[in-house]
């Protein structure tokens, strides 16, 4: 299967890194929506990013339903939500939280960097970003300890990624809004996953 889009999304990430940890096989394929419009849309002309070509040629796009298919193609061992109900609401919940603070992320990044500076509306800046501070205090406080992984589990799971993933996006783009100093529990936590080969190898460029 071919993964399609660039690692600087918090998406495209998220779904690199999971298939990875779930040992599942793809090519990766680095193609960006701005740069690369036209051979992008050649694949997907709504130009997603992330986008799935699956192993029969379907094109799946949106991060959460491609790691829904690809939970689909493995065995309960390797998959990356819990089993039971209430593990599988605070994983959930995590991730949600996690998906908000990358969506908040890239709505303050398109405001600075495509909208003229005059045309910059601060009311709705101020908006975003408190958002983006009340996804990351909730995250902070369902933490616990910062020991270990976020759902008690022996491996990394998805919520783990999520998290990650979205934290070092969120530092990478708008370090100024998100003082780390903030949420120690959670620098903890993306450090532990940022060191695992899966993630190594997957870098945010």
């Amino acid at each position: 299967m071919q993964l399609i889009g660039m690692l600087d999304s918090p998406y495209v990430r998220r779904v690199a890194i999971s298939l990875k940890l779930m040992g599942i096989p793809f090519v990766h394929r680095p193609l960006s929506v701005f740069r690369h419009y036209e051979a992008f849309a050649a694949i997907n002309p709504v130009v997603k990013a992330p986008t799935l070509v699956t192993d029969n040629d379907i094109v799946l796009m949106d991060s959460t339903l491609i790691l829904d298919h690809a939970e689909c193609l493995i065995g309960a061992d390797r998959r990356l939500h819990p089993i039971t109900p209430s593990e599988r609401d605070r994983s959930q919940r995590l991730i949600a939280l996690a998906l908000a603070a990358c969506e908040k992320t890239v709505q303050i990044v398109y405001e600075r960097n495509l909208r003229p500076a005059e045309k910059q509306h601060g009311p709705w800046i101020d908006r975003v970003r408190g958002q983006l501070v009340a996804a990351y205090d909730l995250i902070e406080d369902e933490i616990g300890d910062g020991e270990g992984w976020l759902l008690s589990s022996p491996r990394p799971l998805q919520a783990d990624v999520s998290v990650a993933v979205a934290w070092s996006f969120s530092r990478m783009m708008i370090p100024d809004l998100v003082d780390a100093g903030v949420y120690p529990r959670l620098v903890a936590s993306t450090a532990r996953a940022e060191a695992l080969p899966e993630f190594l190898d997957t870098p945010a460029t």
